[in-house]
C-alpha cells in the first residue's frame, strides 16, 4: 500500500516553474510513529482523518509547499478537566530543498522524484495544538477548596486567609475631610 503523503514530482521538478495541486484526506499517523501523550496534554488520535490541500510550486533547487491543513484533536479543559475536542486548522507554508544545507531547520529534504508530505503535516499539526484548551471561553474551573465544578454549581468556599497580609485587615481609613497633610 502506498502513502497519500508520498507525492510523485518529477515532472514538477524538472519543470521549473510548474504547479501542481494536491489534496487528500489520510490517517494522522497510520504507522503509529508518534508516541501517544501524557493524558493532560492535546494530542491527535493516530487514526484521525488529516486533510490535506496543498499547492505544490516548483523553483530552481526545490519545490514549494503551500495550503491548508486540518486535523481533528483532542485534550483536557484547563480549568475544569472535561474532555475537550477541537479541530485544528494550520496554514503551511514550506521549502522542500535538493541541496539543503547541513542544521537547516527552515526546509525539508528533496531527495529524489517523490516528496513526502508526512514530516510537514505532522510537524505543522503538532506544532499548532492549543496547549492549555478550554472547554469554553468562560468556563469558570474548579473550585481549589471543595472541588466542585463552578460551571454546575456554587459554593460558599473562601480562601483562608494569609497571615503575612493580616495587619491590613485592621487597617481603616477615616473620612477623608480633602486637606492635605503632606509633610
Amino acid at each position: 500500500m502506498t502513502s497519500p503523503y508520498l507525492v510523485p514530482v518529477a515532472h514538477l521538478v524538472r519543470q521549473a516553474p510548474t504547479v501542481i495541486n494536491v489534496a487528500f484526506e489520510a490517517p494522522f499517523d497510520e504507522a503509529h510513529e508518534f508516541a501517544p501523550r501524557g493524558p493532560a496534554e492535546t494530542d491527535v488520535y493516530p487514526e484521525a482523518t488529516v486533510v490535506v490541500a496543498l499547492r505544490l510550486e516548483s523553483f530552481s533547487g526545490g519545490v514549494r509547499a503551500t495550503g491548508v491543513l486540518e486535523a481533528p484533536w483532542h485534550g483536557i479543559c484547563r480549568r475544569c478537566s472535561l474532555a475537550v475536542e477541537g479541530v485544528v486548522r494550520v496554514n503551511v507554508d514550506e521549502r522542500y530543498l535538493h541541496d539543503r544545507v547541513a542544521g537547516d531547520e527552515e526546509s525539508y529534504p528533496l531527495e529524489s522524484d517523490v516528496l513526502d508530505l508526512a514530516p510537514l503535516v505532522h510537524d505543522a499539526i503538532l506544532l499548532d495544538l492549543p496547549l492549555a484548551p478550554l472547554c469554553r471561553p468562560d468556563c469558570a474551573g474548579l473550585c481549589p477548596f471543595c472541588g466542585i465544578d463552578r460551571n454546575e454549581a456554587s459554593c460558599d468556599c473562601a480562601p483562608a486567609p494569609d497571615a503575612r497580609w493580616a495587619m491590613l485587615d485592621e487597617l481603616r481609613f477615616g473620612e477623608h475631610s480633602g486637606e492635605s497633610h503632606e509633610v
